[in-house]
């Protein structure tokens, strides 16, 4: 972002939060510039502006995202400053020379754990100053010094080597490809470039790059389909589609591309080569269903790219995940997954981390079933990168039929996150996200069942014998471990208790709600400004901590102070469910003494979780 180019965008971009405002001025270096498409597959597609025939079903079995993708893509690489990387200006990586090999190592290397994809991200119809470049029909046309030879052939050599071709696009057309409105489309009698926009010209995309698509005008399906027919003639696999709003930190009608995904979804149909269309970036979460109605895959986050002397740092922006994935943890499977972006763990030095945050990372992306693509110099990966990216047990965590996991704790510096297994085992993963180190527990209470469980670590290989009732791991400074855990104990006996009994005490604006998702049709709601939910005659059986499992409801990640009879209690940050009709759970540890307790939720003077009910051990 230190050319010209990048300074001339600056001025146009909204006042993003740091982090995003980096990310996006590099992408708008690939918008006005220009940016990526991804391709569709085998996903539904009902009737709308842009789509009117040529239904297709959607098909979980079909190979197109049957599970989450692996594999490589050059951006990473593009946007660092580490020396030696883009020795010819900013983003100038990306040449034929250069995918070509990353291909030959991706087949040495990786290809036999899964690894499968190479994919070629923004710039590739762009020179090393970034100007974009057309054919006749106002398509992208890759650029003659990067890609010589064009992109078929490398396509071509992608799959000699047994792996799948990738490529990029931006949502939209391209300034660059308006041509005073006369630039002909492909295979359109009649159509022109000035058919397929509105006439004001409105932008789309998330660095206003492109014109917006008017899809009112048949013409604009014609010039998608031009597009997906041209990388279906090239024998590309795989599109990212970028820029996509919805979301990309852009709202409003001129940045809503449902119409551009459903009519690529459409047009990658009628080319007859499956497509695996995949989105970006940040998309909008109250669109879930559409992205998954067209697309492959959707990009949750922002880049996870640092732009700076390193592909990535924990802090901008690794460790966003953790607070942002839980929210679309119920929208992934097969046909179509949550994106967290690029995992670059392979090498240390140039990827910017410690051992112990890349071992999180991939930790993290595999719990969540996201597509598992690196962005690193597969040439020169370090052996313990090599152990993480090639740990057969990890990777299956990612590609197993198991749901996504989430965190079963509140969010904070310590955290544990699972999920249930097919096979009636679960998978647990305990992350210490704290500047120095700690010790993090998994209560099986929080997972229902208690007593004595096998443990297996998945990192280590080893099996770590029994444990009862619980597992503690000592972490260093962002570190985790990662357990498939047994149980061999008894179902845990619990107490339920609805928040909309009667017998509770509900202060201040708190009040009773329908809920179709919750437990007995209800919950309480409205805990803001010095509200307070209060569950009345909890019985136990003796004195002691007892995990009590909350079901709740939250669109946003939401605090509330907790405590039991007359303690102070503690405030916890409850993850976001994805919306509000959704009821997710976690696990609170409270001190609760032999007969009557009773247990607060309190809002302060903040915005708190809607509460569905509590469900108490009846032995501590």
């Amino acid at each position: 972002m230190r050319s010209s180019p990048y300074r001339a965008l600056r001025g146009a971009l909204p006042a993003f939060p740091r982090r995003t405002v980096t990310a996006a001025l590099v992408l708008a270096i690939t918008a006005g510039l220009a940016t990526a498409v991804p391709a569709a597959a085998d996903t539904a597609m009902s009737t709308t502006s842009a789509v009117t025939s040529a239904e297709t079903t959607a098909d979980a079995t079909s190979d197109t995202a049957a599970k989450p993708y692996m594999g490589w893509s050059s951006w990473s690489m593009q946007s660092s400053t580490y020396p030696g990387l883009n020795p010819n200006g900013n983003y100038s990586y990306l040449t034929e020379a250069n995918v070509l090999k990353q291909t030959d190592a991706l087949a040495t290397t990786l290809k036999k754990y899964g690894y499968d994809y190479v994919n070629i991200d923004a710039g590739w119809w762009m020179d090393n100053n970034w100007t974009t470049e057309f054919d006749q029909y106002g398509r992208e046309t890759p650029d003659p010094v990067r890609f010589p030879h064009g992109m078929k052939p490398v396509a071509d050599h992608i799959h000699a080597k047994g792996l799948k071709a990738g490529i990029y696009l931006p949502v939209g057309l391209e300034k660059g490809a308006y041509g005073d409105g006369k630039v002909p489309i492909w295979n359109a009698p009649g159509c022109t470039t000035a058919d397929i926009v509105y006439g004001d010209l409105r932008t789309t995309n998330g660095w206003d790059s492109a014109y917006k698509l008017n899809f009112d005008n048949p013409c604009a399906q014609k010039y998608i389909d031009s597009q997906a027919q041209m990388l279906a003639d090239w024998g590309y696999d795989f599109l990212k589609l970028d820029g996509v709003g919805p979301g990309s930190f852009k709202s409003g009608d001129n940045y809503d591309n449902v119409a551009d995904v459903a009519a690529w979804h459409q047009a990658i149909a009628g080319t007859g080569r499956p497509i695996h269309l995949e989105l970006s970036w940040s998309l909008d979460i109250g669109h879930a269903a559409d992205w998954k109605k067209y697309s492959n895959g959707w990009r949750i986050d922002t880049d996870v790219e640092c732009y700076c002397n390193t592909l990535v740092t924990w802090e901008n922006s690794v460790n966003d995940r953790w607070n942002d994935a839980p929210a679309w943890s119920g929208r992934a499977g097969p046909g179509g997954w949550n994106d967290l972006d690029a995992v670059d763990v392979g090498n240390g030095e140039m990827d910017g981390l410690t051992n112990a945050e890349r071992q999180s990372y991939m930790t993290l992306w595999a719990i969540n079933k996201s597509p598992l693509f690196t962005g690193d110099d597969l040439t020169r990966l370090d052996s313990y990168g090599l152990s993480l990216l090639t740990n057969q047990e990890v990777i299956a965590v990612d590609q197993n039929n198991s749901p996504v996991a989430r965190p079963v704790t509140p969010m904070g510096d310590q955290q544990v996150w699972g999920t249930r297994n097919s096979d009636g085992t679960y998978t647990v993963a305990l992350f210490n996200l704290g500047n120095s180190p700690a010790s993090v527990t998994a209560d099986w209470a929080s997972f229902d069942f208690t007593g004595a469980a096998s443990v297996r670590d998945l990192w280590s290989h080893q099996s770590l014998g029994t444990y009862r009732n619980k597992i503690t791991a000592s972490l260093p400074a962002h570190g985790s471990r990662l357990f498939t855990v047994k149980p061999g104990g008894t179902p845990l006996a619990t107490t339920g208790y609805e928040a909309e009994s009667a017998n509770n005490t509900l202060t201040g604006n708190a009040s009773v709600a329908t809920c179709g998702s919750c437990s007995g049709g209800k919950k309480v709601g409205n805990l803001y400004l010095d509200s307070k939910l209060q569950f009345n005659d909890i019985t136990v059986r003796k004195d002691g901590i007892y995990t009590v499992n909350v079901a709740y409801v939250s669109g946003d990640p939401r605090s509330v102070t907790v405590y039991s009879n007359s303690g102070n209690g503690t405030s916890l940050r409850f993850p976001s469910t994805g919306d509000w009709g959704t009821v997710r759970t976690v696990s609170v540890q409270l001190a609760l003494k032999a007969g009557s307790n009773s247990i607060t939720f309190d809002s302060g003077w903040d915005y708190s979780p809607d509460i569905d009910r509590i469900d108490v051990p009846k032995s501590a």
